[in-house]
């Protein structure tokens, strides 16, 4: 694949902002290969994303960054950019179901994910196999209900020691605490059933079963201090009927789930996401 630097950009919306983003990438031999754009009429906010041939600048991002500032100055930019050549690092939480975890990793494997996974961390023992067969280090930090502390203070040193830059909650079922929530805001990825608020607790299958749902769905969203909350990333649903039992919409559930977490996951690692206040903005 091309490599490219991808500009992200949030600013106060008003006229000339991609004339004069573009007019700078132009002026420098950039060749964009893809460019997106949205202005909110509700917020007057504008969000842009711009992919430029990285061969077709002179210069490294570093330089990028100090000759793009008095311009992101001028405009009242929020903006970064990143260099699509450096794969990011992803850890992969996990409790016991293998469904989220085990396609991310045929993902990875195949090359369709292009990230690196330094580790995986679970709560539990059931995947240490599954995942040493891939050659990635499996780290077992039990939890304990009474104390969380020293558990959650081990996983902060274990993503501290791979320099992680993405978490995915692969069906990890455990609450993170606030303080790992802060430290890597929006980088922090969950994946759960959408039939919440509405059937909340154990075995939510089994209740929407109960009631006669007609659609099954999965929700990515980051991770905020507030549980279920942060602004969503993806969503999908499939189609259940009267025949179907509640172990079927749970195999259909997990199929809506995997596929969502995946994407969800692409959008973030491909720099298409930029989160506005409580939800976000798909780029691409």
């Amino acid at each position: 694949m091309t490599r490219t630097y991808r500009l992200l950009v949030s600013c106060p919306d008003a006229t000339g902002i991609v004339a004069t983003v573009s007019d700078f990438i132009a002026r420098n031999g950039g060749w964009i290969v893809e460019a997106n754009h949205h202005s909110d009429p509700v917020t007057g906010r504008f969000h842009m994303r711009n992919e430029i041939k990285a061969e077709s600048l002179p210069f490294s991002v570093d330089e990028f960054k100090d000759r793009f500032f008095p311009i992101a100055d001028k405009l009242n930019l929020d903006w970064r950019i990143t260099d699509s050549g450096i794969a990011p690092k992803v850890a992969l939480l996990a409790s016991k179901e293998a469904h989220c975890l085990s396609d991310l990793l045929y993902r990875w494997r195949s090359g369709d994910l292009k990230i690196e996974i330094p580790c995986v961390i679970s709560n539990h023992e059931d995947l240490r196999s599954y995942v040493e067969w891939h050659g990635i280090p499996y780290h077992y930090v039990p939890v304990d209900k009474n104390d969380k502390a020293p558990a959650f203070e081990k996983m902060t040193s274990l993503l501290e020691e791979y320099r992680i830059d993405t978490i995915v909650l692969a069906r990890y079922m455990q609450i993170l605490p606030p303080k790992l929530c802060e430290l890597y805001t929006n980088s922090v990825i969950n994946i759960h059933h959408s039939f919440l608020p509405s059937f909340v607790g154990a075995k939510p299958y089994h209740q929407a079963y109960e009631r006669g749902v007609k659609l099954v769905g999965a929700t990515c969203h980051y991770v905020t201090e507030i549980l279920d909350a942060g602004p969503i990333i993806e969503q999908d649903v499939i189609r259940v009927g009267h025949h179907h039992l509640p172990e079927d919409m749970v195999r259909l559930g997990k199929d809506v789930e995997k596929s969502v977490l995946a994407r969800g996951l692409r959008y973030h690692i491909e720099d298409r996401v930029i989160v506005d206040g409580s939800k976000t903005i798909i780029l691409g």
